[in-house]
């Protein structure tokens, strides 16, 4: 699947003079003490990229996770996707290409499907992406993942959550994820924006293990550059 995943981007991704439409850069500190596998206490530091360009679009994070009892861990996801199609209609914008590496110590997980933009009501957008999942430990899954943006008042509520289905290795999980955060920016006479506000986690049989239940609240400042 790692060959698949290489010659996609080799076949489909154009050189780098390639139109970009708009692009999202982005630092957060997280704290919570509720996390599950490890220590429960842990200190976040997530940098995020996200760009919509001629050929489609791209969101890729890195986390650098500091635990209390000092356990240090990075992981990162590149999720590239490759337009195929656009629609003029009241639900589908989109149709791509979805693909993305997830990288931890140790591992590299190569997911590759289809993806689409859906056209929702007060939704900045809500993307949807269907995956064949090809692991380096354990079997392979099919995941659904689903990520978005809504203002509500002036905060904004956004998100994603993985489905993953069970294995003969491991149980079927669901990491919902999303944040309620308050621009802070304006009041302070910055040019762009700073959230400060809080992360949910609740992820139901953390990395497929049965009965592994996070419910973890992380205090949340982002500032995007």
């Amino acid at each position: 699947m790692q060959y698949i995943f290489l010659l996609l981007l080799l076949l489909f991704l154009p050189p780098s003079h390639a139109e970009v439409v708009w692009s999202d850069v982005s630092a957060s500190f997280l704290q919570g003490s509720d996390y599950q596998v490890g220590d429960n206490k842990r200190t976040v530091f997530t940098f995020e990229h996200a760009a919509a360009y001629s050929w489609g679009d791209s969101f890729s994070f890195v986390d650098r996770l500091h635990s209390n009892n000092g356990d240090r861990e990075t992981y990162a996801e590149f999720s590239p996707r490759i337009k195929l199609s656009s629609y003029q209609n009241d639900i589908i914008d989109s149709v791509y290409i979805a693909t993305t590496a997830e990288v931890g110590d140790g591992f590299t997980n190569y997911l590759v499907g289809l993806g689409t933009n859906l056209k929702i009501p007060q939704f900045i957008y809500f993307k949807a992406n269907f995956y064949h999942k090809n692991n380096d430990f354990g079997d392979n899954a099919v995941q659904t993942t689903l990520s978005w943006a809504l203002p509500v008042g002036p905060l904004m509520y956004d998100g994603f959550m993985d489905y993953v289905t069970s294995t003969d290795t491991s149980s079927s999980s669901m990491n919902l994820t999303s944040q309620l955060k308050y621009n802070i920016g304006d009041a302070l006479n910055l040019k762009t924006k700073l959230y400060v506000g809080v992360e949910y986690v609740f992820w139901q049989n953390k990395f497929g293990i049965k009965g592994v239940d996070e419910k973890n609240v992380n205090l949340l400042v982002k500032y995007h550059f």
